[in-house]
């Protein structure tokens, strides 16, 4: 970071080099010199200290919505002025960037009954696991990210929504084709591929819903369209837009959960030695890998009125990026925040936001990545990383961290 003043946001990125290297070095030294900073040029105030960013998270009277932002947010309006489609008028939200009363209209019966399911549905993720695991077999060598981390959480998600098992193939390409949704800087190629997945997927979740409306299975997809049978105030369009909104985040985030928690454990051989020791601390463990090295690093939220976060003027309308990455080494909160520890005391850690729009998914990913680890570390105790000096390919999508490859030996 340049001594002549705070970073522009998109520096805060992957596709920064020394960013994607070490975002903490970074982060660290703006959260001290600069926790309220402008970027005129993204239209954005970037939050960096957990107290502001927890507090911004949970104010229930801040939007989300990015048509409430000033014209000046160019970062947090990027997708508004797209051309409307005559037939199908202005696109839809999903519960990420909706406000009330809609937020709550969706995002409630959707919670619901995912909420149930996930409740009931830890044997179906240890089977999953396991035929995951039985597929690496008996290999000495293989890539922790394309084996282990990323097919769990997009198997998982198919068999909660009652993807049949000979379109799995299929509904991996569509999710990893969806994926550059998220992707601010997408070029011409990913967009191409975004919107063919996206419409793919479209077709396959509407035709789904039909057949459970004439054959109810047992999954999610059976659950929505009862509930709307009951009543529900959501439409289908509204399922198929959130249903594919939790893929695409679920995937991302819970693979990187996955992959960064592996290579944490590698690089910190006495945590892992301490989870050997005691498995009860799988969950303290996942909480401390969402702290120290989370998937997501931002989110976001626009004044509703005029305010002010540590003393510097925020007007109405004008948008806030807060930073979860950088909060969760706070060391007003941390103790030795900058050390990966799983028997650490106290971590009310932001990584999955807060607030009515706290991650949806929190307790699937949680419960995957708890059990992904703990079998993992089973089946191939004396795991390692394949190149322990490797500083690790780290992806390039922007305001998230997860890692390309993860080459390990057994």
């Amino acid at each position: 970071m340049a001594d002549d003043g705070p970073p522009l946001v998109l520096s805060l990125t992957p596709l920064n080099p020394e960013f994607r290297a070490d975002p903490y070095a970074m982060l660290n030294k703006l959260r001290t010199e600069h926790p309220v900073m402008r970027d005129d040029m993204a239209g954005v105030f970037f939050i960096s200290k957990h107290e502001d960013v927890r507090a911004i998270v949970t104010d229930l009277t801040l939007w989300r919505g990015a048509e409430h932002a000033e014209e000046a947010a160019v970062l947090t309006r990027r997708g508004l002025d797209e051309p409307i489609d005559p037939i199908k008028g202005p696109p839809r939200q999903s519960i990420l960037t909706m406000d009330n009363p809609d937020h709550a209209r969706v995002r409630g019966p959707l919670a619901q009954a995912l909420y149930k399911r996930v409740a009931k549905f830890r044997p179906e993720v240890e089977r999953i696991v396991e035929e995951t695991l039985d597929r690496i077999g008996d290999r000495k060598a293989f890539d922790l990210m394309a084996d282990f981390a990323l097919p769990i959480p997009i198997d998982v998600i198919a068999a909660i929504l009652g993807v049949e098992h000979g379109m799995l193939a299929e509904f991996r390409t569509w999710s990893e084709g969806i994926i550059q949704t998220l992707n601010p800087v997408r070029n011409d190629e990913q967009t191409a591929e975004m919107t063919r997945c996206s419409e793919a997927l479209s077709l396959y979740m509407n035709a789904l819903m039909q057949e459970r409306r004439a054959v109810p299975q047992d999954d999610l997809f059976t659950d929505m369209v009862t509930l709307q049978a009951e009543g529900a105030q959501i439409d289908d369009v509204d399922l198929i837009i959130n249903l594919s909104a939790l893929l695409v985040g679920g995937n991302l985030t819970t693979t990187d959960l996955i992959g960064n928690g592996v290579r944490l454990f590698m690089l910190n051989p006495g945590e892992l030695d301490k989870l050997k020791a005691d498995p009860s601390l799988i969950g303290a463990a996942v909480e401390e890998i969402l702290r120290f090295d989370p998937p997501v690093d931002i989110t976001g939220r626009i004044a509703s009125r005029d305010m002010e976060v540590r003393g510097c003027p925020i007007r109405n309308s004008q948008s806030m990026l807060v930073s979860l990455r950088a909060a969760n080494r706070d060391p007003d909160v941390f103790e030795d925040p900058d050390r990966f520890n799983i028997t650490r005391k106290k971590a009310p850690h932001v990584a999955f936001g807060g607030g009515a729009h706290i991650c949806i998914g929190a307790p699937l990913a949680r419960l995957e990545a708890q059990i992904a680890l703990t079998k993992l570390f089973e089946r191939f105790p004396d795991m390692r990383l394949a190149d322990p000096d490797s500083p690790g390919e780290w992806r390039l999508l922007p305001f998230f961290r997860g890692l390309e490859q993860l080459p390990v030996v057994v």
